[in-house]
């Protein structure tokens, strides 16, 4: 008997039937739906909370800033991991490894003493830096032609559990009768479902790469590499310096600090709206993103302008401006890795690289407009530094929203290809 004829018959029992393939990829899309709402919770939770852990511990103001700066810095540090684990192990198991260590960190920060806190806060930054890296790989490796409906799928799941949780906290200590940390405890809850949700993956062996894992370093020599990383760091900022300074500028206006805080939970949940009209637009073959690219940068601009300035009865609609615009626009920061790049290794890498520089940034900005606030007594100055941006951001996603792949199949330099 040869070797062909034997090896004939072995592949049949292999081939999933069409249902039960159905079955999978429905299974792997709760899954990743399960997962992605727990990659933000454990972050947006801290702001809520935060008076009640300054007085409770007694931290200083700095303690209490680099307690909410921490998850922000992790995210970019620890992204340079993703690709290194996720050739090691493949991305499933990456990703139900990641849940257990983000369940330790939540754990972890409920301890005594006071540095545990820190320390828990870090390993949950961790935790979800790896799985921010690891998910758009996965994406594109299951679901090749679908990568912005699934990244706008991914990042509503991530952008509505931030929310739900910023607005969850206070009210749950109410219901369950608690304090802070058994409020903050409470998240392991769905960490513990996100895990069970994800063992039938993270489970099975799927091979993670053949051969030697392709070298990132060359992306930091690729145009295009450097042009989606710009892209995302630069959406990243400025989500931030709106997460971290809209309500103050909605008080300074003459808002209440209440009215300013459903403002900002709305424009939060709106977000997640905001990601789903992502696919509308981008999963047009061969016609590049530059438009849309353009639209949301601008129409950030535009937002920003409107609650600065405008008249202060519009300034909802400035609101609702920002939080669709804001979805969408992380939903294509997102969806421009998986559509620039190739093959998984390409993801990965262009993954960690763009999240890396871009939470780098993003940690940056919040405290970069709070001094320029400060120097000029106003937000007029840091209002004309953000529109540059948002212009910068337009420019930039010409080049990031073309329609062009990179690839690290070559371990020396990466091949950049343009479609149509």
């Amino acid at each position: 008997m040869t070797q062909q004829s034997s090896s004939v018959p072995d592949l049949a029992p292999v081939l999933p039937a069409p249902g039960a393939r159905v079955a999978r990829k429905a299974g792997l899309i709760a899954g990743i739906i399960l997962v992605s709402l727990n990659l933000r919770p454990a972050i947006t939770s801290l702001g809520p909370l935060l008076p009640q852990i300054e007085e409770d511990l007694r931290l200083s103001g700095t303690g209490a800033g680099l307690l909410t700066m921490l998850p922000v810095l992790c995210l970019g540090v620890f992204a340079g991991l993703g690709p290194a684990l996720r050739h090691r192990f493949g991305e499933d198991r990456v990703l139900l490894g990641c849940l257990p260590v983000l369940l330790a960190g939540i754990l972890v920060r409920l301890l005594e003493p006071t540095a545990l806190l820190y320390a828990g806060t870090v390993v949950i930054g961790g935790a979800i830096a790896v799985a921010n890296v690891v998910l758009p790989s996965l994406i594109k490796r299951e679901f090749p032609d679908r990568v912005p409906l699934m990244m706008a799928t991914y990042t509503m799941a991530l952008t509505f559990g931030g929310a739900a949780a910023a607005g969850a906290v206070i009210p749950l200590e109410d219901v369950v009768d608690t304090d802070w940390r058994g409020s903050l405890g409470l998240l392991a809850v769905p960490v513990v479902v996100g895990i069970v949700a994800w063992l039938p993956f993270g489970m099975r062996r799927v091979a993670a790469t053949e051969g030697r894992r392709a070298s990132v370093g060359p992306l930091l020599r690729d145009r295009l590499a450097w042009l989606v990383t710009a892209f995302v760091g630069l959406e990243a900022l400025l989500a931030y310096v709106i997460f971290g300074w809209l309500p103050a500028i909605c008080v300074d206006r003459g808002m209440s600090e209440e009215a300013a805080g459903y403002m900002m939970s709305a424009i939060t949940f709106l977000q997640a709206a905001g990601s789903m009209v992502v696919p509308f637009f981008v999963d047009r073959g061969g016609r590049g993103q530059r438009g849309f690219c353009v639209v949301v940068a601008l129409g950030t601009a535009v937002g920003l302008i409107g609650v600065v300035v405008a008249p202060m009865w519009t300034i909802w609609l400035w609101a609702l401006v920002l939080g669709i615009i804001g979805g969408a626009a992380f939903s294509l920061a997102l969806t421009l890795i998986g559509l620039r790049a190739g093959d998984g290794d390409s993801a990965a890498g262009l993954s960690s690289m763009s999240q890396g520089v871009g939470y780098a940034l993003a940690a940056a900005g919040p405290f970069g407009v709070g001094a320029l606030h400060q120097l000029s007594g106003g937000w007029g100055v840091p209002l004309a530094v953000l529109v540059g941006l948002c212009v910068l951001m337009a420019v930039i996603g010409l080049g990031a929203g073309r329609d062009a792949t990179l690839s690290l199949s070559s371990s020396t330099s990466p091949s950049s290809s343009t479609k149509g």
